[in-house]
């Protein structure tokens, strides 16, 4: 990360929490030699700033590299990880996003799920810790992003 951790405390400090992307936990879990280092110091800074929370997109996303529940719920233990569940108003923000992206000729493969965590992390006052900024960046441009 760019920042210090007194800038990372000061960017926080009017969120909620943070919304940790999937991205981000698949790094750490698969051990990925380029993105590991980052994402677990990442993810530590924001541990000690904030709560981190997930939801049921970020749990699916995750799952399809862990094998069975049991092993997932060791991975994402609840102790450390707030639940919860997208807003109604982030399913419409997330849609609407989603529309702008393809009329500004975002190919058509399926990046909802990007635009569904985007939207529940602006629409819950949640920091969005990530390392694929670009669509949320774009579309949702008030979103507190922490990425590298």
């Amino acid at each position: 990360m760019t920042t210090s951790p007194l800038s990372l405390r000061q960017r926080l400090r009017n969120c909620r929490g943070v919304l940790v992307d999937s991205n981000v936990l698949l790094d750490i879990t698969s051990g990925d030699r380029r993105w590991a280092r980052w994402s677990a110091h990442a993810l530590d800074e924001c541990a000690e700033y904030s709560e981190l929370f997930i939801n049921p997109i970020i749990y699916a996303e995750v799952s399809i590299r862990i094998p069975t529940v049991e092993a997932l719920e060791v991975a994402l233990p609840r102790d450390e990880y707030v639940r919860e569940a997208l807003p109604w108003e982030a399913a419409f923000l997330a849609g609407k996003c989603f529309v702008a992206y393809r009329n500004r000729g975002g190919p058509r493969e399926s990046l909802l799920p990007d635009f569904y965590i985007g939207a529940h992390a602006a629409i819950g006052d949640l920091a969005l810790l990530t390392r694929d900024d670009s669509v949320y960046r774009t579309y949702f441009p008030r979103l507190e992003v922490i990425a590298p």
